[in-house]
């Protein structure tokens, strides 16, 4: 859960490291966004998975 957390960190700091104005460029455009997402979906995976049971 705590790889989601990161990645997610990840993807915000991304987006703020955009060097263009009102971050139009290619990471806050495209990369950012899609590591963003991924540690989400990540977190959704990590909550609702079924944990198996010995």
């Amino acid at each position: 859960m705590l790889i989601g957390l990161g990645l997610i960190v990840l993807g915000f700091i991304l987006i703020g490291m955009d060097g263009e104005p009102h971050g139009n460029g290619i990471l806050g455009l495209t990369i950012g966004p899609i590591v963003t997402l991924a540690g989400f979906i990540f977190e959704f995976y990590a909550i609702f998975a079924k944990s198996e049971k010995s």
